[in-house]
């Protein structure tokens, strides 16, 4: 055996294991392109209509075979019918006829031709999730690529007793297979961030996984015995009996500390000198609603509604979007759900003609969309309105940079208030209207925006990207990416201080919120109501439970004194080491 090899990726959900390496090929297929003949042409088309079609079939048995494993299993359902509309997509299908027919060329380099144009498009996306989604498009061309070329498409997987699998990617489908066992003990991933299949099958699940570990994972034999600490990223290939010992003590440390904060799901989040922090989750599906309050969520604090326009080749309809909307606010009852309008630009809304922009992360997307696109931003203010008669319901408009925005997105609300009113239509009594704080222009005028808006949710993921000038997908740049950079902390005074001024509630919802780490801080910064995954709110809530706001304003006030981020960092961590000891949230 050689020496310890250390793999360096992005830790994507939380644990440690230790185990055998079962490693799944994904290697891509070659396409070399081919001339056809004139009088091969449509047969080449006959062809992929085949492939098409099998690959429809293949994904309909996996969806059968997962559908009733639980709620993971309703999951996964959802992925791969997604996949089917991907498969079904006329961007996608006509495009590959096309290119047969034009170039007179074979299918399979057309698939690829195709497959790489609509992955491009999403990349250059800004939402993390969204940019992830890409991956989709590339698996089930992928798929349709071997079918086209005869290969076993879907294998069984039969994986040793705790098995670590690593992967350049692993396709839904694949998931789907492994999820039939319960032999997981981690994955390793060459692709992938926090938000793709890989990362929310895994903490959906409990299960440790590192994303992003590039060419590096290469090293990995089938069969060798690795190591995984999710929490720093790290996989170490053949690690040291010393190694061992610690991955296996920190592992003894997560399953007590878990244990310890399951203990508080049914109670308050209150801090020891009795400031109440009320703790909610994010959603993109229903079905994640049984999950959230088994963990103790006090409610939806964000519902990203634009998961109903994805993988569909019209847009939603008013019925589509008011059934979504009522099935969440009856599930929930009387507790608080917050829907944020749609955030996705011109080029991934179904149905309309895609515009390429040069730079989308600053184009028109969100809620610039939606007012230069009324119709679309109508047909879902006037499903909310109807759905909200049947529960608690809040809205927020996203990406608002100015004033005149949101007042333009309330006048269009009112308007559809009174056209339903107006033809007899029950709509619920008003409900609160809120703003995605994620701009630096609303962060600095938050004094205005808080005398016109009912409350704040500050989303930290684009907020931070936009303040630093930096896209942390881009490996390149991502070290800048650091919440807890002065000017960071310094806009979500601002914000808080200027919500508090006006006597409207401040949440956060972005990723900070649900950072443990970070927990003291937000508290300190006065932030009343937190948004997470379901998985975090415990953890979240025990921090919260041991200290009190008046320590926690302490410590930031002299954090504050410091001028760079990892100063910063590194006052917190040796300050929350000496008040909780073995159990800090810095790990």
């Amino acid at each position: 055996m050689s020496g310890t090899t250390s793999i360096q990726g992005i830790g994507a959900s939380p644990g440690i294991a230790l185990g055998t390496a079962c490693v799944i090929d994904a290697r891509r297929v070659r396409t070399p392109k081919v001339k056809l003949a004139a009088h091969h042409i449509e047969p080449e088309v006959m062809r992929f209509n085949t492939a098409i079609a099998l690959s429809d079939s293949q994904l309909e048995d996996l969806k059968t075979r997962v559908v009733g494993v639980g709620r993971e299993g309703a999951e996964h359902a959802l992925i791969l019918e997604a996949h089917r509309l991907i498969l079904h997509d006329p961007m996608f299908v006509n495009e590959v006829i096309r290119l047969i027919r034009e170039r007179s060329c074979n299918a399979e380099w057309a698939v690829r031709q195709v497959s790489r144009l609509i992955s491009a498009r999403f990349r250059s996306l800004s939402d993390a999730y969204f940019r992830e989604r890409r991956s989709d498009v590339e698996f089930v061309s992928d798929r349709v690529l071997r079918n086209l070329l005869g290969e076993v498409v879907d294998r069984d997987l039969e994986l040793p007793a705790g098995a670590i699998v690593v992967a350049h990617d692993i396709s839904p489908a694949d998931a789907a297979l492994l999820m039939q066992t319960t032999e997981v003990a981690a994955f390793v991933c060459g692709l992938g961030g926090e938000t793709s299949h890989t990362a929310i099958i895994a903490r959906s699940r409990a299960i440790p996984a590192i994303v992003g570990a590039g060419r590096a994972i290469e090293a990995i034999r089938n069969g060798d015995f690795i190591g995984v600490d999710a929490t720093r990223g790290l996989v170490l290939l053949h690690p040291s009996e010393a190694q061992q010992e610690e991955l296996r003590a920190g592992m003894r440390a997560l399953v007590l500390k878990e244990e310890q904060a399951l203990k508080s799901v049914d109670l308050a989040a209150v801090t020891r000198d009795g400031v109440r922090i009320a703790l909610f989750g994010n959603i993109e599906f229903p079905e994640e609603i049984a999950d959230l309050l088994a963990h103790g969520g006090e409610g939806v604090g964000l519902y990203r509604s634009e998961f109903l326009f994805l993988n569909r080749s019209e847009p939603p309809s008013e019925e589509d979007q008011f059934g979504a909307y009522r099935q969440i606010l009856i599930a929930m009852g009387e507790r608080q759900v917050t829907i944020r309008t749609l955030d996705l630009g011109g080029d991934k809304i179904p149905g309309k003609k895609p515009k390429r922009e040069p730079n989308p992360a600053l184009g028109l997307r969100a809620i610039r969309y939606c007012l230069k696109n009324r119709e679309v931003f109508r047909v879902q203010l006037r499903a909310l309105l109807r759905a909200s008669v049947h529960g608690n319901l809040r809205v927020m408009f996203p990406l608002v940079s100015s004033i005149s925005e949101l007042r333009e997105a309330r006048a269009e609300l009112e308007a559809c208030r009174t056209q339903l009113s107006h033809q007899g239509v029950p709509v619920g009594k008003r409900f609160p209207i809120g703003i995605m704080m994620e701009t630096p222009s609303a962060a600095w005028t938050a004094d205005r925006l808080a005398q016109e808006a009912d409350f704040f949710s500050i989303g930290t993921n684009d907020l931070i990207q936009y303040s630093m000038a930096i896209d942390r997908q881009n490996r390149d740049v991502a070290y800048l990416y650091r919440p807890l950079h002065l000017s960071i902390l310094r806009s979500l005074e601002s914000i808080v201080r200027s919500a508090k001024a006006a006597g409207i509630p401040v949440a956060m919802c972005g990723e900070m919120a649900g950072d443990q780490r970070l927990t003291i801080v937000l508290l300190a910064l006065g932030i009343e109501e937190l948004s997470m995954s379901a998985g975090q709110i415990p953890v979240v809530k025990q921090v919260i439970r041991r200290v009190s706001k008046a320590d926690a304003v302490e410590v930031l006030a002299k954090a504050m004194a410091f001028s760079s981020a990892e100063e910063i960092e590194r006052f917190l961590r040796v300050e929350l080491t000496q008040r909780f000891g073995e159990n800090s949230p810095m790990g």
